[in-house]
C-alpha cells in the first residue's frame, strides 16, 4: 500500500509541512523518510543518532528501533533529523510509560522494552487489527511453553527484507534475530509497533493458541493442534503456487 509520506501547506507549495511515519515501520524507513522529507543526503539521519541524546530504555542501549512511535509530525521551522527522532522518542515514551502499558507489562512478567518488542512482532505479524490479541497469545503461550517462537517477522528483520516466503534455508541464518533457532524474544523491537499492537501485548486475547499462518486475505487461523495446522500451512502453500501460476501464465501472455 503506498504511503504519503509528505504534506504541503495551503498555498500549493511543494516544501513539505509534516511527516507520516506508518505503523510497523522499521527504523531504517524511518531514517529514509526523514532524510527525504528533509532533502537530505542518505544516511544522513540514521548518522545524527550520536547526537540526538535520545531518552530510550536501558534495555535499548542507544538503538531507538520500536521508539520512533508512528504518527504524524510537523516538521517546523528549521526541522533537523535530532527534533524529529526527539520528537518520535519523547511520543513513545509518553504512550510506553504511562499508568496503563506499565501495569500491563507487569501483569504479564514483563518490563516495558520486552512489552514493545511483542508488540512489535504482533505489529509485523498480524494479517488484521482483530487478530493481534490471538498473535500476542501465541506469543506468550510459546514463552510459556519453553518454544521457540518461529516468527517469519523476525527472520525477515535478520535480513532487512519483507516478504511471505520463507524457506528452510532463511531459518537456520546465524543471527540473534532468528525466532527458530534461539528462544524467547529477540534482543530489540522489530519495528515500530502503534497504539493496537501495543495493547494486544498487554492485553492478549485468552486462547490456547500456539500456531497460527494467514492462508489468504481475511482468513487467519489459529489452533493448538499442529496436524491442524500443519493443513492449514499445506493450503497456504497450495494457494500461493497456484497464484504464482496464474501471474507467470498472465506474464507469459
Amino acid at each position: 500500500m503506498a504511503v504519503p509520506l509528505l504534506t504541503t501547506d495551503d498555498e500549493g507549495e511543494s516544501r513539505p509541512t509534516s511527516l507520516l511515519i506508518p505503523e510497523g515501520w522499521r527504523a531504517t524507513q524511518v531514517y529514509g523518510a526523514v532524510d527525504k522529507a528533509l532533502a537530505l543526503p542518505a544516511g544522513t539521519t540514521k548518522k545524527s543518532l550520536a547526537k540526538a541524546n535520545l531518552k530510550l530504555p536501558n534495555d535499548a542501549e542507544g538503538n531507538p528501533e520500536g521508539y520512533l512511535f508512528p504518527a504524524t509530525y510537523p516538521l517546523g521551522e528549521n526541522p533537523t533529523p535530532e527534533k524529529l527522532l526527539t520528537a518520535m522518542v519523547d511520543t513513545a515514551n509518553k504512550k510506553f510509560t504511562g499508568a496503563p502499558v506499565a501495569a500491563g507489562a507487569q501483569r504479564n512478567a514483563l518490563n516495558v522494552y520486552q512489552a514493545v518488542t511483542i508488540a512489535s512482532i504482533v505489529q509485523a505479524e498480524a494479517a488484521a487489527k482483530e487478530d493481534m490479541g490471538k498473535v500476542a497469545r501465541v506469543i506468550f503461550n510459546r514463552l510459556e511453553r519453553g518454544m521457540p517462537l518461529q516468527m517469519d517477522s523476525t527472520i525477515n528483520y535478520a535480513l532487512g527484507r519483507s516478504t511471505l516466503k520463507t524457506s528452510t534455508k532463511d531459518t537456520k541464518i546465524d543471527s540473534p534475530y532468528n525466532s527458530y533457532q534461539r528462544m524467547g524474544l529477540p534482543p530489540t523491537p522489530i519495528a515500530n509497533p502503534g497504539d493496537e499492537a501495543m495493547t494486544a501485548a498487554i492485553n492478549p486475547t485468552p486462547g490456547d493458541w500456539l500456531y497460527f499462518v494467514t492462508v489468504k486475505p481475511g482468513d487467519t487461523r489459529f489452533t493448538a493442534d499442529y496436524a491442524e495446522h500443519r493443513r492449514n500451512v499445506d493450503e497456504f502453500n497450495r494457494l500461493q503456487q497456484s497464484a504464482s501460476k496464474q501471474a507467470g501464465a498472465g506474464a507469459a501472455k
